[in-house]
């Protein structure tokens, strides 16, 4: 009886832990991306564009780490650190192939605004000049880097809680209108915080509610203080870095590597500035002494944590916005899926780790995913690549930029925010799409330029919601009568043939970013049933797709709706009688459901459209020119497929 016992206990027991193990291998395959890509990489394929892709985007690490770690107001050696240790993290547990993180502009404005408050310039005279054991140096610089890794710290710890509970889900409050205006104005932020170093000027630090305007007025009160060296020096930089990379976008198909453009203006600003004592001469501010090495870790100053809360809030949302954004966009590009709450786990270990090592708040640029797009990238290991470079010149050749003037890197640091500051052009898109988007877009910049980023995006949030909430009443759905009288009059009207190969779906709700997700999986998840089977349907399959705010509406289809078509070319109709109205995100949505569809070789047909929608996708979409896609009613849409079908038919008998 014993033996027995035992015998069912070590069944039971293997029952427990066996899948344990499976599921804890499972697990860490699931948070640690890189054990999946690491183990299928191609090293002939893959090893020659990443390290192209590494050694260029290294050149930007470097310089943006020394020109957002000025303007997170602490030593440029900082920021170099924070393009080495944030970028190692991120390739270990992101999932972006084409994100780089490091310093960021507007994680970096954010938490200038806790280190000039507790540590202020002033201060500086009345703290111990004497070196510190750490790169030799002074106390005021450590106390700065101090509260800024606080900061990344603190960031870091909230955004490995919002991963803790799964509030990535949550990101579909997101929408591209209020990502576009808040990450444009916070730019607008960076551009106006750079005008000091631009003009030559003097100017203390002035932030909070509507520091925008009172750093104009500042600049205007005393522009007889701009110093021409710099200014002059300043354009050049701009127009030469603008024509440069424009040039080097607009060859780049023709030319394997792309010039190097900040590197160069660095070297040579700095060698010109060394010849010609532009420093005594011309009273041009340099970026100083960079000291070699990495210091050993030590953790930030924990006492300060409930001062700097503002702010790591901010970096974290911020900061995950802005990196959420580009990762969804690269692997939109290059077909692949990103776990938006794993990201959320990747950019807070990102901000938390380098936090140990003198490192400002991190986050994703999108001047870098240009260059991974621009130079080939294939996976992480570009960055990984980087890293190797940066180390070179944080060992190496760090001290020689001592002679690089200021307004050069504010210029770089200008010039590298153009692809947010050209996002202007939006408005163009939103106002002939939806308007009320138009709306949200420039009201959510006008507050975040009068007050904050952070500010702005909560704003945009809310007020987006707030409008969603407003016109869903208004809603209506489809009724059953309809659909069954529309159903019996296309039958009747048809042959039995061409109703086999056609698939119609009604969308019975407003199609808004609420839920656009889960109408696009759906409908993929249909029409990847039907092309993977040959078996014929017997008539038209109907499924009524509700894709409700509540979760007991999911979309729930007949069993007739997950049946296959035939295996040649298939047709959809969307029946667009219930769409009420839809917004940016819901016309975007309908313009990649047909491109998708079309690439998968099934011709997408729309019905009782409303004139607005009409217009909007003809406007954001290049839809089929040659053959009509929107159509009266699902009679006109079948009668439609019937003569395509007639005229291939003739086709082919003319080729025989």
């Amino acid at each position: 009886m014993t033996e027995a016992k035992r015998k069912k206990k070590s069944v039971l027991w293997s029952k427990m832990h066996m899948p344990h193990c499976e599921d804890f291998k499972q697990w860490c395959r699931r948070r640690l991306p890189i054990l999946e890509w690491a183990t299928h990489y191609n090293l002939k394929e893959n090893l020659l564009p990443d390290a192209v892709s590494g050694i260029m985007l290294a050149v930007q690490q470097v310089t943006q780490g020394l020109a957002f770690a000025v303007l997170s107001s602490v030593h440029p050696v900082f920021g170099l650190y924070g393009s080495l240790f944030p970028a190692i993290i991120y390739a270990i547990f992101g999932m972006g192939r084409h994100v780089a993180t490091g310093t960021f502009a507007l994680t970096s404005l954010i938490s200038a605004n806790a280190v000039e408050r507790l540590v202020p310039l002033n201060s500086q005279n009345l703290t111990t000049q004497s070196n510190t054991s750490v790169l030799g140096l002074s106390d005021f610089e450590m106390q700065r880097i101090g509260v800024a890794a606080a900061v990344s710290f603190l960031g870091g710890v909230i955004q490995v809680a919002m991963f803790v509970l799964q509030l990535g889900s949550a990101t579909f409050l997101l929408t591209e209108p209020v990502i576009s205006a808040m990450t444009t104005g916070a730019a607008t932020h960076v551009v106006t915080s750079q005008v000091k170093y631009l003009l030559g000027m003097k100017m203390p630090y002035i932030s909070g509610p509507l520091g925008f305007f009172y750093i104009y007025a500042y600049v205007f009160e005393n522009i007889k203080s701009v110093r021409l060296e710099a200014l002059l020096l300043s354009l050049l930089s701009i127009v030469v870095l603008v024509l440069v990379k424009e040039l080097n976008e607009q060859f780049k198909k023709k030319i394997k590597i792309v010039l190097p453009v900040d590197l160069v203006l660095i070297i040579a600003a700095s060698f010109t500035c060394y010849c010609t004592n532009m420093e005594n001469t011309y009273g041009l501010e340099v970026v100083g002494h960079i000291p070699k090495g990495i210091p050993p870790p030590r953790a930030p100053p924990m006492n300060i944590l409930s001062a700097v809360i503002t702010e790591a809030f901010g970096v974290a949302l911020v900061g995950y916005v802005a990196s959420l954004a580009l990762a969804q966009g690269s692997a939109k590009k290059f077909k692949y899926s990103v776990d938006d709450n794993q990201e959320f786990l990747a950019h807070g270990l990102s901000n938390v780790i380098p936090s140990f090592f003198f490192c400002i708040p991190s986050a994703a640029a999108m001047g870098r995913t240009a260059v991974l797009y621009s130079t080939g990238a294939k996976t992480q290991v570009a960055c990984l690549i980087s890293c190797i470079f940066i180390l070179i010149v944080i060992y190496a050749i760090g001290p020689l930029l001592y002679w690089l003037p200021m307004c050069v890197l504010a210029s770089i640091i200008v010039v590298g925010l153009k692809g947010m500051l050209i996002q202007f052009r939006d408005l163009k898109k939103y106002w002939n799409v939806d308007k009320i988007d138009w709306g949200i877009w420039v009201s959510t910049y006008i507050f975040t330029i009068c007050f904050a980023a952070n500010v702005g995006l909560l704003f945009g949030v809310v007020c987006t919601i707030a409008i969603v909430i407003g016109r869903f009443p208004r809603a209506k759905t489809l009724s059953i009568k309809n659909m069954k009288e529309m159903e019996f009059k296309v039958k009747t009207e048809m042959d039995d043939e061409t109703l086999q190969q056609v698939k119609i779906i009604s969308i019975n709700n407003p199609l808004v970013f609420l839920n656009v997700k889960k109408f696009h999986a759906d409908l993929m998840n249909i029409i990847q049933k039907e092309n993977a089977s040959n078996q014929p349907l017997d008539e038209i399959s109907k499924c009524e797709q509700n894709t409700l705010l509540n979760s007991l509406s999911n979309g729930i289809c007949n069993e007739e709706a997950t049946q296959p078509c035939l295996n040649q070319k298939c047709s959809l109709i969307l029946d667009c009688s219930g769409l009420t109205f839809s917004d940016y995100s819901g016309v975007s949505m309908l313009v990649e459901v047909y491109t998708d569809c079309k690439n998968k070789s099934v011709d997408v047909s729309l019905v009782h459209c409303t004139a607005s929608l009409i217009k909007a996708m003809k406007y954001w979409g290049n839809l089929d020119s040659e053959k009509p896609i929107f159509f009266e009613s699902v009679s006109a849409a079948i009668s439609n497929i019937h003569l395509n079908k007639n005229l291939s038919k003739l086709s082919d008998h003319s080729e025989i």
